[in-house]
């Protein structure tokens, strides 16, 4: 899929929310100034949680608790995690089973924390705004993932 601005990565990530539900485990990868942090403030906007949503980079994760009784959101960073040991030191099991966890630079760190995931690989295209999204469904949870969400 491919989207034109930033405007429009935050209206996917709203829309993605939609399908998302406490116990999901999201994983972002992609390139510095890929679109992964304003793909989950559209997400966090779509799961009405308190903000702002800003790169949690040097606090490595932050929780957002819903506004409106639904789960919270927890966005991790892994950007400077040095592996599976620092991803254990933060205790995400903890939390995954009642929040939506969206964990930015996961891709080979925190697959293990769940079977069922999605994972959403954000790539520039040129030296534009243009940005090109793959939305893969792992295991039972997301076998039937659409390649784009349904308009909210």
């Amino acid at each position: 899929m491919k989207l034109p601005t930033a405007e429009d990565m935050r209206a996917y990530g709203h829309r993605l929310a939609g399908l998302l539900r406490p116990g999901d485990l999201v994983v972002l990868s992609g390139p510095l100034g890929a679109g992964k942090t304003t793909l989950v403030q559209g997400i966090a906007e779509g799961l009405k949680v308190r903000g702002p949503i800003t790169s949690p980079t040097f606090v490595i994760a932050r929780v957002h608790p819903s506004l409106c009784q639904g789960p919270p959101l927890v966005h991790v960073d892994a950007y400077r995690l040095g592996g599976d040991l620092e991803v254990d030191d933060l205790d995400l099991d903890a939390s995954l089973e009642e929040s939506v966890t969206v964990v930015e630079w996961g891709e080979g760190l925190v697959e293990g924390l769940a079977e069922d995931r999605l994972e959403i690989h954000i790539d520039r295209e040129g030296d534009g705004d243009t940005r090109s999204v793959t939305l893969r469904g792992v295991g039972t949870r997301w076998a039937d993932t659409p390649s784009e969400p349904p308009e909210r």
